[in-house]
């Protein structure tokens, strides 16, 4: 795993100031456009380019199913992975309508589900286990399975780059998976898990109550809150091998210079754990929206992240991220087509 800690790209400071220039003299007052102006500017610095665009954005799914699903922690049954990996491969998903509607190139990338799935078009199976363990009682995985499942993070962004990718989003379907990502927050975070646990795909309070308290017993089992673990360390013994996918992925797509629209809950768990994996990876991230999960705010806070968009959403799938690339290309929009005071012949004293 030691490519995980090499450096990330540099920003490129030049066409930076170049965007920030620009901005100043487009026929708007100051910051008049909010956060569209710094997306422009951010990924002026992300590109290379004072006219930054966003053309051929790719989204990987990573599919993974968890052992501690068996706790009863999810309203919802294991084998609903395996038939969404199926609806995301015929296109009748909620993030494979977003991907049709903005060009985007979706790949489903199978990392180990408790049920099998047979070939299908744009499914890429790289099953390590048949889900993972069962993390009350063990680490959810091995060494070598949390460093096989990272890189296959890191071949979807190769994957995505071969294509002419110029923007990585990762979404996520794991019935449970919001169990291992509180858990790795409540760690990194040192906080509660009864201040972040949320519904996930919407439990009752009995078993919402009851899901804090496999999460609390786990961490402790483990001895997670007192030995100062490292993050990979927590993403072995309480993750999944989906969101060791999706922070394989994010650090890949910093070290190649590669734009990164981080999605909701799950995917902000994995941004957490590459950030604090490898802090340089933090410059090359864009955060879609504010996930209705209550841990995710205080995952915003840590990440210095402010989300573009508030809706309300709770699905996965990458589809906050999905909607959010309107954002950037609107962001790209204006400020390579709004005219300047001079063209304009506008006075701006």
């Amino acid at each position: 795993m030691n490519w995980t800690l090499v450096s990330s790209a540099s920003l490129n400071t030049d066409t930076q100031q170049a965007a920030i220039a620009r901005q100043a003299i487009l026929t708007k007052p100051a910051g008049s456009l909010g956060q569209l102006e710094s997306i422009a500017i951010q990924l002026a610095a992300m590109q290379g380019t004072d006219a930054p665009s966003i053309q051929r954005p790719y989204i990987a799914i990573f599919a993974g199913d968890h052992g501690i699903a068996a706790e009863g922690v999810s309203a919802f049954p294991q084998v609903v992975t395996t038939e969404m990996i199926r609806n995301f491969a015929r296109g009748g998903a909620a993030i494979s309508v977003l991907a049709k509607s903005q060009g985007a190139q979706l790949q489903v990338y199978n990392c180990g589900t408790a049920y099998p799935v047979e070939p299908l078009t744009a499914v890429s199976d790289h099953s390590i286990a048949a889900g993972t363990a069962n993390f009350l009682h063990q680490a959810a995985m091995t060494q070598a399975q949390c460093a096989q499942a990272l890189a296959i993070g890191k071949n979807a962004v190769e994957n995505a780059l071969a294509q002419g990718c110029d923007l990585f989003i990762a979404g996520e379907m794991g019935i449970a998976n919001t169990t291992p990502a509180t858990a790795i927050a409540s760690v990194l975070l040192d906080t509660d898990p009864a201040q972040i646990t949320g519904r996930g795909t919407g439990i009752d309070d009995k078993t919402l109550n009851h899901k804090i308290k496999v999460i609390e017993q786990a961490l402790a089992y483990h001895n997670l809150l007192t030995l100062n673990p490292s993050a990979f360390t927590v993403l072995q013994t309480v993750g999944g091998f989906e969101i060791a996918a999706i922070a394989g992925a994010y650090i890949a797509s910093a070290q190649a210079g590669l734009p990164i629209l981080v999605d909701g809950f799950i995917s902000s768990a994995a941004a957490l754990v590459a950030v604090k994996h490898n802090p340089s990876v933090r410059d090359w991230m864009l955060f879609a929206h504010a996930s209705a999960e209550p841990g995710h705010a205080t995952m915003m806070q840590a990440l210095a992240a402010k989300p573009l968009l508030d809706l309300g959403m709770r699905l996965g799938e990458g589809s906050g991220a999905g909607v959010a690339i309107s954002l950037l290309r609107l962001a790209c929009d204006l400020h390579n087509q709004m005219a300047t005071f001079a063209d304009a012949g506008v006075s701006n004293n």
